[in-house]
């Protein structure tokens, strides 16, 4: 027997990023909504926090609730951001790995997926050196001769903005395979997550003065990473989970 495909990408990447000084942390994976959601400044009617994209814990027909408001299946590693902020060494260098739930199933998204959250907060911290770091990454973990590139986007927690994309695998980054279109991406590119510096709401929450500290986070799917590694040729997210062991034991 041997580690599971996904298992092997998270040693791979937690390796590739201790290279740069960020130490793996490990946050709830069940968590009150405030720190999934309001301190990472989305409001209570924002959409993502409704029932039809976020799971609610219940207790039978009621939704947990307490202190911190109600209890969720983190839709996302970020519900780390203000946890790790709120311990009070500074400066942070973090990547939080954990799994994530969703209400989406299809080629590229899984109801039940990993994703890795990377946080660094210090003085001075630009854009420059977000970028410098997703292309380290991405050299280290693709191969030098893939292409990425900051795409502007809006999230909440974040300011300015960014979808990290990479050229395709699959189709080298034409967008046409031999059958026609390609599935996975659009017109060549695969968005692999999102990045962006961290919102002075964000730090604020976490208990730091934006005036004087900054800092980027990024967060991606894990298993959309490893089906974007050159030569994994893996075309829907989905047969990771089958426990088939004539897709399992090709790797």
């Amino acid at each position: 027997g041997h580690l599971h495909l996904t298992t092997q990408a998270i040693e791979e990447i937690v390796r590739i990023f201790s290279r740069l000084g960020f130490g793996r942390v490990r946050h709830p994976e069940v968590d009150w909504d405030y720190y999934a959601f309001e301190s990472l400044n989305m409001p209570k009617d924002h959409p993502a926090r409704d029932e039809w994209e976020t799971f609610f814990m219940a207790d039978g027909d009621q939704v947990m609730d307490g202190k911190k408001g109600k209890v969720v299946l983190t839709p996302h590693t970020s519900n780390g951001q203000v946890r790790e902020m709120e311990k009070g060494h500074l400066p942070i260098r973090m990547i939080n790995i954990a799994r994530c739930y969703r209400r989406q199933s299809d080629v590229k998204h899984a109801t039940v997926f990993h994703q890795f959250e990377g946080l660094l907060i210090d003085k001075n911290v630009t854009i420059a050196s977000l970028k410098g770091v997703t292309d380290f990454f991405a050299s280290q973990y693709f191969g030098a001769d893939r292409k990425t590139r900051l795409r502007p986007h809006h999230f909440r927690f974040t300011e300015p903005s960014f979808e990290v994309d990479i050229t395709c695998d699959l189709c080298r980054g034409t967008g046409r395979i031999a059958s026609g279109r390609c599935k996975m991406c659009k017109e060549g590119w695969l968005e692999l997550g999102g990045a962006g510096m961290v919102h002075p709401n964000v730090l604020k929450a976490g208990g730091l003065d934006p005036e004087v500290y900054s800092g980027f986070a990024f967060g991606w799917g894990i298993e959309r990473t490893m089906m974007m590694k050159s030569g994994t040729n893996i075309d829907d997210i989905r047969i990771l989970y089958r426990n088939d062991l004539r897709f399992l034991e090709q790797f």
